[in-house]
């Protein structure tokens, strides 16, 4: 079988489990839902568009990002801050102007620190390096604080933030690419000339740091206490419920007004998904059959060889990290625009770092198009293992006493069937197809 041929079917495979879940209620494996089937899709194509942008950096160059979440949680930053309408008493208070000043002391201290650290040498560079940043420091906070109590204090049931710019949300995709990009410079910049395990503890704190910034920052998108109704590009709902003529559209079809909506609503955003993954494997692809792309995988088969013929090997390891990292924030960007919601709760790593690594790992890394099918079928199965291991462990455990220990625990074992599975996948796959179900060529 050739190599098109094994991702042709691959694919029509992956296609089959979409239109069995949504058609079908076989052996009660399947929804028989096209709501379920249309969420597992945009679920996985989303996942899809994060796996491509880990793959360039891993699969491209061999750069080990930990820190995925991080950059995905920047990139929900954007539509909050682009798309979402200014809370205007904010803007019009002292304490708007008074943040403003603040940060732009902050990055003036930066640039001063900085400066300072190229033309200085020795000692003195060590002392004036000091008393810039913690002067500095102590200044920003005797601005920035009482502006953070204003803008907090002002209905903080609905607002404490300074809201967005009210801009088209589709604006704030490329925005959230831009965040993303911009931190991925600042790490790249100094953990990039070191050792390869110094990246992965940088990206590891860093994300930390950026998750935990959203949590408690309220000032910038309310933190914990969510930010709600952020615009769509799609029509809500609720909106198509109340349209006479989507009603009696949803009749012609003998389907109730609110299951018709909620597909339509998810069929568009799978579009809209998939148009963008398809941009960007389009590029991709293009990319790493150029010179380019030959080059980046000679700088990561060696770097020693690579450097010998007068390539600039942290430059290109820069520009990489920075693009994979742009792609991770562009997805996060969706992420949020379709929920409608900004929650920085749910940006768990294990959901955004370590089940990313095992899409591109199961799905061939080096390969755009595994990257792709990982990112789908590990989608579909964090999805369907939720329904599917509880129903399995009872299966197990019929025939054993309703009062047996060995029973209950495996019945509350359940909650970690997806863990367990995903586990499971990821050593099939390395014992059986050690370079992924469609390997780099």
């Amino acid at each position: 079988m050739t190599a098109n041929m094994r991702t042709l079917l691959l694919f029509a495979g992956m296609a089959l489990l979409i239109v069995l879940e949504g058609s079908t209620t076989f052996l009660g494996i399947f929804g028989g839902s096209w709501n379920s089937a249309l969420f597992i899709l945009t679920f996985g194509l989303l996942s899809a568009i994060m796996s491509l942008g880990v793959n360039m950096q891993w699969g491209y160059a061999g750069l080990f990002n930990v820190g995925v979440v991080g950059f995905v949680a920047l990139g929900g930053l954007a539509p909050v801050l682009i798309a979402t309408q200014p809370v205007s008493e904010v803007w019009t208070s002292a304490g708007a102007y008074r943040l403003l000043l603040a940060l732009l002391v902050g990055a003036a201290i930066i640039g001063l620190a900085i400066t300072l650290n190229h033309r200085l040498r020795g000692r003195g560079r060590v002392i004036a390096l000091l008393v810039t940043l913690v002067a500095g420091f102590f200044i920003f906070r005797a601005i920035f604080d009482p502006a953070v109590e204003v803008i907090e204090a002002f209905q903080p049931a609905t607002y404490s933030n300074i809201g967005g710019l009210g801009l088209p949300v589709l604006l704030a995709w490329p925005v959230g690419a831009l965040f993303a990009a911009g931190a991925a410079w600042m790490i790249g910049k100094t953990a990039l000339g070191l050792r390869s395990d110094y990246l992965a503890i940088a990206t590891l704190g860093i994300a930390e740091i950026i998750v935990s910034v959203l949590k408690n920052e309220d000032w910038l998108a309310r933190g914990v206490k969510l930010v709600h109704s952020i615009p769509r590009p799609v029509p809500r709902e609720i909106d198509l419920q109340a349209d006479p003529g989507f009603v009696d559209f949803a009749a012609r079809f003998g389907t109730d007004p609110v299951t018709a909506s909620t597909i339509l609503v998810k069929l568009l955003y799978a579009l809209l998904f998939l148009a963008v993954l398809l941009v960007l494997i389009f590029a991709m692809e293009m990319a790493l059959k150029s010179p380019w792309g030959r080059m980046m995988r000679a700088i990561r088969d060696n770097e020693v060889a690579a450097e010998a013929m007068g390539k600039n090997v942290t430059g290109r390891h820069l520009q990489i990290f920075i693009l994979g990292s742009a792609v991770c924030g562009l997805a996060g960007a969706m992420m949020v625009t379709m929920d409608s919601l900004h929650n920085p709760s749910t940006y768990n790593p294990l959901r955004f770092t370590f089940l990313i690594w095992v899409m591109v790992i199961v799905g061939g890394s080096g390969n755009n198009w595994g990257a792709m099918l990982g990112g789908l079928l590990i989608s579909f199965l964090w999805v369907k293992v939720e329904v599917w291991g509880p129903a399995a462990l009872n299966f197990l455990t019929s025939g054993l006493d309703p009062d047996s220990p060995l029973r209950q625990h495996l019945q509350d074992s359940a909650a970690h069937m997806r863990l367990l599975t995903m586990g499971l996948v990821l050593l099939l796959v390395l014992r059986f197809s050690p370079r992924g179900l469609i390997p780099e060529k």
